[in-house]
């Protein structure tokens, strides 16, 4: 065990960490929820189960509404998995470390595969060439004017070539690549079909490069800078041939969401619910990371759902003028599943849901001077956190990092596809700064790894000031006589 029995540690990190007694409290259950005994919360685990029951049996105490199915407090979603369960793979004679050197797609991959290299660098289609039967060893760099991932997987298939190996590119320093990987699964909702066989994927770590290109004469670290800067790249076939034997495991597995109901107070207002979001689901169990193999997820995302629990309890009896409904929700981290199930089985009608607030992608590491707001100028949600955020003299700012996509990589996104006003927060920075350089750091050594946990260095009063805004975010939308609502020319608005 990392650390000790949960009351004992919630106890001890209280005793030494914040000093004022809401943020203890916050923390305290954020200890609960993030322990080892909850095994990281993987969806569909034991762990995440356990994990759930916590949140509901404290969502009753606080004498919320269970608004799941049947009455109780819980959503199921069904979902299918297919996951790897053993890989060798070798080039010529020299084997590759899986989740070290490598990951794999499961969609699409087969069994064995026995094939020849080629490098082509940025596999637009016209550097291509012949690449029938081939494995080809492309660079996934991101900027603009070179292909990007669909691109590359498209010119492939017409182009005949048996896989992808794509580099991971250590030049997107804005969040570089992590590895080793926990592991590699896919999960789908077990209402969409299964995914038609397509193009094998593979993701190399760039310093395993020059074992594939061995004895062909060219320069691994050159090329690796060189494409990570998008520089012309050369196109040449390494002598070597790839080949390679996984075993796969296939499942069918079911975790809930947990939906509960603050009564709103305003009979006016009683179809305009505002629902807050944050994923209970963690990574679970996976590659160790310095002998440690438990994802325990404490900032991503249990001291959100953490902070719903909070929020539950701070207003026990006092409802808001506006419905509110909590909604921690499961399979976020396989593909934003949870969510998408809940906005497709809503518990109220969708026309009656006038909003989303999601807690997530928040690391309260650093002092919150800034916030990065996603929608921030499409809904008047916008208007509201950055009248909440001048108040503690906190400025907002829109994405400065919209090529990293994280607008679309949490529960918020499949809200705004459904027509529904969302925002989601970021600690900001300022480029250059102390605040910055812990970020970037905790992006390669704490993002989905296991030293996401309750040891990690946390700024108390940063935390504090987050939680109080969120609190008067919310009380300000649920309380307001305005609806929220898109804004003119928004971009991601209903058409």
């Amino acid at each position: 065990m990392k650390l000790a029995a949960p009351i004992a540690l919630a106890l001890s990190l209280a005793a030494s960490g914040p000093r004022d007694a809401e943020t203890r409290a916050w923390w305290a259950t954020t200890a609960t929820l993030s322990n080892d005994a909850m095994e990281g919360r993987d969806t569909g685990s034991p762990g995440y189960d356990r994990a759930a029951r916590v949140v509901a049996a404290r969502f009753a105490a606080a004498g919320l509404t269970p608004l799941g199915a049947a009455g109780g407090w819980f959503q199921t979603v069904p979902m299918a998995e297919r996951a790897v369960t053993a890989a060798d793979l070798r080039v010529g004679a020299s084997p590759l470390a899986f989740l070290h050197d490598y990951t794999v797609n499961p969609v699409g991959l087969p069994a064995r595969l026995d094939a020849p290299l080629a490098y082509r660098g940025y596999c637009g289609a016209a550097a291509l060439g012949d690449v029938r039967g081939r494995l080809v060893i492309c660079h996934a760099t991101r900027k603009p004017g070179l292909p990007g991932d669909a691109d590359r997987a498209a010119a492939l298939r017409a182009g005949g070539a048996a896989g992808m190996i794509a580099i991971a590119d250590p030049g997107f320093t804005v969040e570089p690549p992590r590895w080793p990987f926990a592991y590699a699964r896919s999960v789908r909702l077990a209402t969409q079909p299964a995914p038609a066989g397509g193009l094998p994927q593979l993701t190399l770590n760039a310093d395993a490069l020059g074992a594939l290109i061995a004895g062909s004469g060219q320069d691994a670290a050159r090329l690796i800078a060189d494409g990570s800067a998008g520089r012309p790249l050369p196109a040449f076939d390494p002598p070597a041939r790839l080949t390679a034997r996984f075993a796969f495991a296939e499942r069918s597995l079911a975790s809930p969401n947990i939906l509960a109901l603050l009564p709103g107070t305003d009979p006016a207002l009683a179809d305009q619910a505002i629902v807050l979001t944050a994923h209970l689901d963690g990574y679970g169990r996976g590659e160790p990371v310095n002998g440690d193999g438990l994802y325990n997820g404490t900032l991503d995302d249990a001291a959100y759902v953490a902070l719903l629990i909070r929020l539950a309890e701070r207003r026990a009896g006092r409802g808001f003028r506006r419905p509110v409904i909590f909604a921690a929700v499961t399979g976020e981290e396989k593909g934003l599943l949870g969510s998408a199930w809940l906005v497709a089985h809503p518990p109220v009608p969708l026309g009656r849901i006038a909003a989303d607030i999601n807690l997530d992608q928040l690391r309260p590491i650093f002092p919150l001077t800034l916030l990065t707001v996603h929608a921030l100028d499409d809904t008047t949600l916008g208007d509201d956190a950055r009248a909440v955020a001048a108040a503690m003299g906190v400025q907002v700012q829109n994405d400065p990092e919209p090529e990293r996509g994280l607008l679309r990589r949490s529960d918020h996104w499949n809200f705004l596809k459904a027509g529904v006003p969302a925002v989601n927060f970021v600690f900001g920075y300022r480029p250059g700064t102390q605040s910055e350089r812990i970020y970037r750091q905790w992006y390669r050594t704490g993002y989905h790894k296991p030293q996401d946990d309750l040891a990690q260095r946390i700024d108390w009063k940063a935390a504090a000031d987050f939680n109080r805004f969120f609190f008067a975010l919310v009380a300000r939308v649920a309380d307001q006589d305005r609806r929220p609502a898109w804004k003119p020319g928004s971009t991601l608005a209903p058409k």
